[in-house]
């Protein structure tokens, strides 16, 4: 299992921006759907690597929150909400998001709960970086491509009514085909952080089955 805690930068500074997330994450197919923990703080949880990474992704792109991953077991059977549950992959996720508060200049994620934990946030800061450094104009364009199908620039500069090499251009200087082609990395090596979290006799019939 898959704990995700998302705690506020600055909120003081800022005001209450829990609402607009929680909206922004109401479709991700959940176990236990982001809910409002405490403060300004969300948690939830899911079973599902890519889920994840999409998760982690989207919320580093709003640039206002810490995240932390937590990878282990839950007590089950799961309670109706992620505030009444507990386990293992709860705690690593504290342990996570307080790390990522002390991350400095690099992207605020961070992955606990399993010997194969680092090597699944190295590549999510690695995306983390690419989404940080990328300007809303860039955003403007990549909204409207659709990363590996063919003919998404040209479709995109017609939308949009600017030339495909424009398109092109920004597309490129993004790493938005990268980023693409690297989340089913991220989601790989979070599956197998689970697998090793559960240990070694259920990593063999994961592997296995």
């Amino acid at each position: 299992m898959f704990v995700l805690t998302i705690d506020q930068r600055n909120s003081q500074g800022s005001g209450d921006k829990v609402p607009q997330l929680l909206a922004a994450l109401a479709d991700l197919p959940m176990l236990l759907a982001f809910e409002r923990s405490v403060g300004d703080e969300i948690q939830g949880v899911c079973e599902s690597a890519l889920t994840v990474t999409d998760a982690v992704l989207q919320v580093l792109r709003d640039g206002n929150w810490y995240v932390g991953v937590g990878v282990g077991g839950v007590h089950e059977p799961l309670p109706s909400s992620p505030r009444e549950a507990g386990g293992p992959a709860f705690v690593a996720a504290r342990q996570a998001v307080e790390r990522a508060k002390k991350s400095g200049d690099r992207p605020p994620v961070a992955v606990a709960g399993s010997p194969g934990a680092p090597d699944a946030e190295a590549v999510l800061v690695l995306l983390g970086r690419l989404i940080a450094e990328r300007t809303d104009a860039e955003w403007r364009i990549l909204q409207h491509v659709d990363p590996g199908k063919w003919g998404s620039q040209t479709a995109a500069a017609r939308r949009l009514g600017i030339s495909s090499q424009a398109v092109s251009k920004a597309v490129r200087r993004a790493g938005w085909q990268e980023e693409w082609a690297a989340r089913p990395a991220a989601a790989v090596l979070l599956e197998r952080a689970d697998n090793l979290a559960a240990g070694p006799d259920t990593t063999e019939r994961r592997t296995d089955g």
